[in-house]
């Protein structure tokens, strides 16, 4: 498997920060790590491992990320707005130096998201935000609101994070068509540590049913815990799919 490891210093984050690519050919997939996770996670917990034949086809191309979670909506030691304004600083990593990064070493001009748990939550949510740069996205056991760090406070940065409070109000076409054009997959399991993540996913089953925006939202049994042995299953599952619709 061809992998190439890259580093650069930030201006919106103020430090370097690590990418790796794995694969040589294919559709980009940006990886978001789960919460404070590091861009070697996804290899470390043998995600990449579990996908590795797609890459090795050159049907996929991974580029995994750094996070800024324990500074961001992590870190109870700062209030929730300063923690959304850190947010918008990755924000800003991700649109203004990942993405154009990503455009220039495969030629795609979107891509797709994923990532589990906390990452789950980011590859939604950057979905959601940006569909001029996403154009789908695999969430898994992710969230969709930030209620579970920001408790009932809201301001605009956090309301503008939160699909589940921004998509209701969101009626500008240029968002809601290509969201439809997109390929949007929400997976959840049913057992251990799913609760919360469990009710964020059926309210977006519901949402973007009535946002009429086609979405694959799929809820694992009730044996299908919140850890890495079910999303090494989910992952090359849902990437089987695609490549089988000619997707990817």
């Amino acid at each position: 498997m061809h992998t190439e490891h890259h580093k650069w210093y930030s201006p919106a984050i103020g430090r370097e920060m690590d990418i790796k690519i794995y694969g040589h050919a294919g559709k980009g997939i940006l990886v978001f790590p789960a919460q404070g996770g590091r861009f070697f996670e996804f290899e470390d917990f043998k995600m990449i491992e579990a996908a590795s034949w797609f890459i090795n086809e050159g049907i996929v191309r991974f580029f995994t990320v750094d996070s800024v979670d324990n500074e961001s909506w992590a870190n109870e030691t700062v209030h929730p707005s300063d923690r959304a304004l850190r947010h918008n600083d990755y924000d800003s990593y991700i649109l203004n130096e990942v993405v154009p990064f990503m455009r220039s070493i495969t030629g795609y001009r979107k891509f797709f998201t994923t990532g589990c748990s906390m990452g789950g939550y980011h590859s939604g949510n950057f979905f959601f935000r940006h569909p001029d740069a996403f154009d789908g996205v695999i969430s898994l056991s992710g969230l969709f609101s930030l209620n579970l760090f920001c408790g009932d406070f809201v301001d605009e940065n956090i309301y503008f994070n939160s699909p589940l409070k921004f998509l209701p109000d969101l009626h500008d076409n240029w968002y809601l068509d290509q969201y439809r054009e997109s390929h949007i997959i929400i997976c959840c399991g049913q057992g251990a540590w799913e609760d919360e993540m469990k009710k964020d996913v059926s309210a977006m089953k519901d949402l973007l049913a009535f946002k009429n925006i086609p979405a694959w939202v799929d809820m694992w049994g009730y044996d299908v815990n919140h850890d890495w042995p079910w999303w090494r299953k989910q992952l090359p599952y849902f990437l089987g799919s695609l490549h089988q619709q000619s997707v990817i």
